[in-house]
């Protein structure tokens, strides 16, 4: 069990999450966000003409030098306000659906997954976890209702670990899905010989009695009973500990609570639910403790993808589910073949119509499951392939990195709500339930070593469920977000897992925009409706980190001239900047948060540029950026010194742009320098640390200096089989002569004694 994390001043006191449904949105605050756009739209089109055009028009233009500065001063502008301008867009249509949002009844819920007969499986991906981590993860898939279920622990860490720490988190990943099923074997006995008596006793009393619903009534009792005791011995280390036993585990034994007084409610009035439906909720606390629980290990498989990043670690147990394999031993270890009719399977992979992906340090809230499957089964929604309730950020972060950075995940979850109203959602990989079948329309061939790698989930870019989005788009298929919050995923705890999670997410957008090119071609010939704002909103949201970070470097590193400012500006920003202030408020954030947010994105410059570049250069070398995983640890992760010092820099050139203005009485420009260099100067105190960026840039420079010891040159290794070692006849005859040419230097080699002719 790790230690306490110490909790920084400034950081969440409450741990408390928000209510699973959205608060309904008034029509004034409707309203408003209406004017906020028109506003935004007017101010920018009043710039260009009072300021830009104005200048042109009165002759005032006169250098080259102004005339280009006037030019990429508005192209800054128009970028910024057009992703402002997107924002207030996908709150508008978070707004719509909030207010909109109905929620399916209980009853309606239990009488659709009557006599189910389909199937959904969870993926946890997990590389080099921490065990309690993990844990809570799985314990919250396994809880999920849903009448057949299994969870799979994706294990990608190598199966020969480099040290003794990693050798004991491969032990305990592998024995995780035994300890999980053997704690809920005993609540799964007990509510199924309820339900088996319950049957029983129904069929020969022939209607339900009190007596009938005082045994269901009991068996909630028991349930709620065991999900308390299960979170009151849960040690809490950390707010996630906080969260997984009150939201998870008393979360859901509130929930059954509430069931046994309205049973006990009907019992003392001498009245019951009739058989069916006690046959329902008795049949509910069975599909909340029963789940098959196992683990697979793809690195154990030679005729499996090793690339190293989450969507090959899915690609390859999607590839073998509805199959029988056998095992074939190669000269390069374990391969798996298809088993032919008759065969005795080595390894079964059970096939489900849905599949839900889970991140390994995400947790899921009670009716997940059940909800978003009965969405995807509504008339209508037969074409949706993906749904989700974007991932939410857990209450009472111990550090203020985590809590802004939190804030900002709850700002994404309203904003992907909204895309969805304009038909421009994307796959957000945490925890999306996903219809099988649209993956197979997606799905890619490839031979690899002799072996057939089908890929589902593109692993083209570190991007992976953006890309996919794309790629269903293309074959017809759509993707809803589920108006509830239902789902929440941990925050990196220090700026240096940050800059790992952050450089990810701003490598690859501009790479797939040719694909959202083929796909709207693509939809067009199929006649499909396509909204200018779905174009516009999937084209932000993939490049405006590119935009804003190269027009922010712009505004920050460049004198412009005075005379292109104006409130005009200001205005338009202002629209953006008061609705996310709202946001924050409604999201359980404070207000002054816009400002912290505003320095948190100063300080990540040059990571959102580290992404973009990326992504250039992989367009220039078509060769795949390696895929970083974030750390998920206690303990503080180290930032790269470049990271840490390009803050600095930019208080420094902020405040020598401050001294330069005031002195050449530049007001605007002096003003916006002063605001960049006391915000950033905050947010490298507050979120890296002084103290810290010490140690981050000595190591750096360390590391940078040192040169590891010259190995010496081995001996050639001997072409034949040294005398009396056994002879690796197993891989001589799986691969072949694999020496191609090596062999010319054997002094009896035939060769030497051919001449020319």
């Amino acid at each position: 069990m790790g230690r306490t994390p110490r909790r920084q001043w400034g950081a969440e006191r409450f741990t408390a999450p928000m209510a699973i449904m959205h608060d309904r949105p008034s029509s004034r605050k409707i309203l408003l966000n209406r004017i906020a756009i028109i506003v935004t739209i007017f101010a920018w089109l009043m710039y260009s003409v009072t300021t830009v055009v104005r200048e042109f028009v009165e002759g005032r233009a006169n250098t080259l030098r102004f005339i280009l500065e006037s030019a990429s001063y508005l192209v800054v502008v128009t970028a910024l306000t057009f992703s402002a301008l997107m924002y207030l867009l996908a709150r508008q249509g978070a707004l719509y659906r909030f207010r909109d949002h109905v929620r399916v009844p209980r009853g309606a819920l239990d009488r659709h997954f009557e006599d189910y007969d389909k199937g959904i499986t969870v993926l946890i991906p997990s590389y080099r976890e921490e065990p309690d981590v993990v844990a809570k993860t799985v314990w919250s898939a396994a809880l999920q209702e849903f009448p057949t279920k299994r969870v799979v622990l994706l294990i990608d860490d190598p199966p020969t670990p480099d040290n003794d720490e990693n050798a004991e988190l491969l032990r305990r990943a592998r024995e995780l899905p035994a300890v999980v099923m053997e704690a809920l074997e005993e609540p799964r006995r007990r509510v199924a010989e309820t339900l088996d008596r319950l049957r029983d006793d129904l069929s020969d009393a022939g209607r339900a009695t009190p007596a009938h619903a005082a045994a269901v009534s009991e068996a909630y009792h028991f349930a709620a009973d065991w999900l308390e005791a299960r979170a009151a011995a849960h040690p809490l280390v950390d707010h996630t500990d906080a969260f997984y036993a009150d939201r998870v585990l008393i979360g859901l034994a509130g929930d059954l609570r509430l069931t046994t007084i309205a049973l006990d409610g009907a019992i003392n009035a001498g009245e019951s639910p009739d058989a069916e439906r006690l046959i329902q909720l008795q049949n509910r606390l069975v599909w909340i403790f029963t789940a098959e629980i196992t683990s697979f290990e793809r690195k154990q498989y030679v005729s499996l993808s090793h690339e190293a990043n989450k969507a090959m670690n899915l690609n390859s147990y999607i590839a073998l589910m509805g199959h029988d394999w056998l095992f074939q031993p190669t000269g390069d270890g374990v391969a798996l073949i298809p088993c032919e009719h008759g065969q005795d399977p080595d390894l079964s992979v059970p096939d489900t119509e849905y599949l839900l992906t889970l991140d390994a340090d995400s947790m899921l809230l009670r009716d997940y499951c059940v909800r978003l499957v009965a969405l995807l089964e509504e008339p209508g929604n037969e074409r949706v392939a993906v749904t989700q309730t974007p991932y939410s950020s857990y209450r009472g972060a111990p550090s203020r990195i985590e809590r802004i950075a939190g804030a900002t995940t709850d700002i994404q979850h309203i904003l992907h709500q909204g895309m969805t109203y304009y038909g421009a959602t994307f796959w957000v990989g945490a925890n999306a339930v996903i219809r099988k079948q649209a993956l197979l329309d997606i799905a890619e061939y490839q031979s690899v070593g002799g072996y057939d790698i089908a890929t589902y989930i593109q692993d083209r870019t570190v991007i992976e469920d953006t890309e996919s989005s794309i790629d269903l788009g293309t074959k017809g298929w759509t993707l809803v977000n589920y108006p509830e919050r239902l789902s929440y995923s941990a925050t990196p705890p220090d700026f240096g897992s940050l800059i790992v999670q952050r450089r990810r997410w701003a490598n690859g957008g501009l790479l797939i925009l040719p694909k959202l090119a083929r796909q709207l071609r693509e939809r067009r010939f199929r006649r499909d409706r396509i909204l200018h704002r779905e174009v516009m909103l999937r084209v932000n949201y993939m490049a405006s980190i590119a935009w804003a970070s190269l027009g922010l470097v712009f505004l920050l590193g460049y004198p412009y001239d005075s005379r292109l400012l104006s409130p005009w500006v200001i205005l338009a920003a202002a629209s953006y900047f008061i609705c996310q202030a709202s946001d924050l408020r409604y999201s359980g954030h404070r207000a002054s948060d816009i400002f912290r947010i505003y320095g948190f994105n100063l300080v990540l410059l040059a990571v959102n540029l580290a992404g973009v570049v990326k992504s250039v250069q992989q367009a220039l070398t078509n060769e795949k950026i390696p895929f970083a995983r974030t750390p998920k640890v206690r303990d503080r992760t180290a930032s790269p010194g470049l990271y840490i010092l390009v803050p600095y820099l930019i208080v420094g050139f902020s405040v020598f742009t401050l001294a330069r203005d005031v002195f050449a009485q530049n007001w605007g420009n002096a003003i916006f320098a002063g605001f960049n260099a006391a915000l950033c100067l905050w947010a490298i105190i507050a979120y890296i640390g002084v103290r810290n960026s010490v140690v981050d840039v000595v190591v750096g420079a360390v590391d940078w200096l040192f040169v590891p010891k010259r190995r010496k040159k081995q001996a050639p290794v001997p072409v034949g089989p040294r005398e009396g070692a056994a002879v690796d006849w197993r891989g001589i005859l799986y691969h072949g002569d694999r020496r191609l040419g090596r062999d010319v230097a054997r002094k009896n080699d035939i060769r030497r004694r051919v001449s020319p002719r």
